[in-house]
């Protein structure tokens, strides 16, 4: 149990409602007149929301543990993506709009994190960085480093992004996932 005159930045706890909340921002607010509260700022953490909610200090929540394991991606079958936990050899079952859109890097085989809560699947967190080859661009010429500038580039995955003049087709890219942008060559 959580109470919320205890509560600290990153803790997380069921509201009672079916909701999975991570506090965000918590202030303990003690008026002149009245009695005290507790102000939050409180992620879903299922949905990604954020809203603000105020609590009586006395308030009491389950605590929530958010369950992250690693497993390996397999395929996707058209309606499903397969992982497998590499311990085990288990299958998990994915439906498509349970992953984000940096999903878009990953191909098969690659490790990710699979989120769930209670044993629900509520996301995928794909490796922070991944080595892609590109399939596809307009080619690079010699002389070709003017800084700032970008032409969009098909990696292996499907995915696109903008890289710099240089890159050409069969190079391997380094790719941040959180905001799909172009590091360096590997």
């Amino acid at each position: 149990m959580v109470v919320a005159g205890d509560f600290k930045n990153g803790i997380t706890f069921d509201d009672g409602q079916g909701n999975v909340l991570q506090v965000v921002e918590f202030q303990h607010v003690k008026p002149g007149k009245g009695a005290a509260f507790v102000r939050t700022k409180l992620k879903n953490v299922i949905s990604g929301a954020v809203v603000e909610k105020t609590f009586s200090p006395t308030d009491k929540f389950e605590n929530a543990y958010i369950e992250r394991k690693d497993m390996q991606y397999s395929y996707d079958d058209g309606d499903l993506y397969h992982f497998m936990d590499t311990e085990t050899w288990e299958e998990t079952l994915i439906a498509h709009d349970k992953v984000g859109d940096n999903f878009r890097f990953v191909k098969e085989e690659m490790m990710c994190k699979i989120i769930s809560y209670k044993g629900n699947v509520f996301g995928v967190e794909p490796p922070t960085f991944v080595e892609l080859a590109v399939t596809h661009t307009d080619p690079g010429f010699a002389g070709n480093t003017a800084t700032n500038t970008l032409k969009p580039a098909t990696l292996e995955t499907g995915a696109e992004i903008r890289v710099p003049l240089f890159i050409n087709e069969g190079d391997v890219l380094k790719i941040d996932t959180r905001t799909g942008e172009y590091l360096s060559r590997a």
